[in-house]
């Protein structure tokens, strides 16, 4: 990497100045897809005389949670694609285009462009998000002391532009149309492009090319393989739209499930299996297996943000301040806002256990951020059976639910990521980190299918939900807290291999 990637290295807080257009960048993407997937739910479930798609909230769920779990699946081939092919800036520049694209496309009010939308949004991402973040690390020289708290500024724009999406997309959805709302979100998209644009010399070299290249013939095997596969999704969106073929979501959701499951228990048992792995690294590989456990169950329930948790706001919570009625949209800007102003505390908690030498294993951690998350389910047991007695209930009930899944989440995921860039064997690092991302689209699909149970005509079933949601979830937590605590051992680096620094892959719920 030449020297030209570190000039004007204090350009922005005390950081290479490329940071401010990344910042920036990322900033108005987030503000484009969370404002846009905050809609989605209320937007399939509304009537068709509140201009929605009518669809049954099984349905509506199942396709939110095969377009989330999409959006992070997709960022595998779209890192390959950076590392392999195009390079890590263009890769962003192409992602963000066809993101735009897709907010365009939901904008305009025809119903059968829909599905197209979300395509794209979730292709899109695929290519932008993992090539985005990793080209903050490229910004660093390998011993640069900022790296972190870049990646902490980085992580505040993610933040900053969540809760600027709900707000603004939330508004204009709900109060004025639901296409506005999409269409804020083309032109949040379209202003970081513009920025990213304006601002790309700040950049320099980094990942401007592919790190590593294929030849040209692989390089051409490669862009078929690309076309013949967007020609099938082509082909089997247009015979979806023409009627020609029934896609039932909810089954679709459960294969997927059944699917992402199977590859990653495959992936991660032939790195057991077959890596070559010391006994050391073979135990790193059980606790961290723990890690990805927690991880999938973690998101299966906090991903009830932008569904059930949606409705529930929507249906049974009393929105009004006044003469103003908040959109149900708006409470999902809580978790983000939380984040900013609790990551700083976390961070000083851990640094300060440290001190006095308690050092929790990965899979306590985790297991305490799983358990805390699912209290949150807890509060809303109470919650849902208020509604089901007929009361609206108060809005302090899901602020506490976020607050709950919040903490649960500065717990688990920034430990989750250290865990993989740690424990994970050395030449299998940037492998793993891949198998881990799939831990993020098993929890998503699985949260789809898990708020599909949400029977606005069967309010009374409400409260079961939860509950079920939060054993479940507790239960899991205890087990893997009880495992970590027989296998403190596991975790400890006993080869004396030095592991090299991963580049943090973004959590889906924007942790710092």
């Amino acid at each position: 990497m030449s020297s030209n990637t570190y000039q004007n290295s204090d350009g922005f807080f005390g950081h290479p100045k490329g940071l401010s257009t990344l910042f920036f960048t990322e900033m108005w993407e987030r503000m484009s897809y969370y404002g846009m997937r905050a809609l989605l739910v209320l937007f399939m479930t509304a009537s068709l005389q509140q201009e929605g798609l009518a669809f049954t909230v099984a349905a509506a769920t199942a396709i939110y949670g095969l377009y989330t779990g999409a959006v992070y699946f997709l960022g595998l081939p779209g890192g390959w694609i950076a590392d392999r092919l195009l390079g890590g800036q263009r890769t962003v520049w192409y992602g963000g285009i066809i993101i735009m694209c897709g907010h365009i496309v939901l904008a305009i009010p025809s119903d059968s462009t829909f599905f197209i939308g979300l395509i794209l949004v979730a292709t899109g991402t695929g290519l932008l998000k993992p090539n985005i973040s990793a080209l903050v690390g490229h910004l660093y020289q390998p011993d640069d002391v900022r790296r972190d708290s870049g990646y902490a500024l980085y992580y505040m724009g993610i933040n900053i532009g969540s809760i600027a999406g709900y707000i603004i997309c939330g508004y204009f959805g709900e109060k004025v149309g639901w296409h506005y709302g999409f269409g804020a979100a083309a032109v949040g998209m379209a202003i970081g492009l513009i920025q990213y644009r304006k601002t790309i010399g700040n950049l320099g070299d980094a990942s401007l090319k592919p790190e590593h290249p294929m030849t040209a013939a692989g390089a051409k095997k490669a862009w078929g393989v690309i076309w013949a596969v967007v020609a099938a999704v082509v082909v089997i969106t247009a015979l979806t739209m023409t009627g020609a073929i029934t896609i039932n979501p909810v089954a679709v959701a459960k294969y997927v499930a059944y699917t992402f499951t199977a590859i990653f228990l495959l992936y991660f048992g032939y790195i057991y299996f077959g890596g070559g792995l010391k006994e050391t690294e073979k135990k790193r590989m059980w606790a961290l297996f723990l890690v990805c456990v927690a991880s999938a169950c973690f998101w299966s329930g906090f991903e009830q943000a932008g569904s059930s948790l949606n409705l529930f706001a929507r249906d049974y919570t009393d929105r009004m301040v006044g003469a103003f009625e908040i959109p149900a949209s708006w409470f999902q800007f809580v978790n983000p806002l939380f984040i900013v102003i609790l990551s700083p505390f976390f961070a000083a908690l851990w640094i300060n256990l440290g001190k006095r030498m308690i050092t929790p294993s990965y899979g306590m951690k985790c297991a305490v951020g799983l358990i805390i998350m699912a209290s949150g389910f807890i509060v809303m047991f109470f919650a849902a059976q208020a509604a089901a007695a007929g009361l609206e209930v108060a809005p302090y009930w899901l602020i506490t639910t976020y607050f709950l899944h919040t903490v649960g989440e500065l717990c688990l995921s920034p430990v989750a990521l250290s865990a993989v860039s740690k424990l994970s064997p050395r030449r299998f690092a940037g492998q793993m980190m891949g198998v881990f991302v799939l831990t993020y689209s098993i929890g998503n699909v699985i949260a789809g299918l898990l708020a599909g149970n949400f029977d606005p005509e069967n309010i009374s079933a409400l409260p079961n939900l939860y509950v079920q949601i939060a054993i479940f979830s507790i239960g899991i937590g205890a087990v893997i807290a009880l495992i970590s605590l027989k296998s403190k051992g596991w975790e400890t680096h006993g080869d004396g291999e030095e592991k090299e620094p991963v580049e943090p892959a973004e959590a889906p719920a924007k942790a710092v």
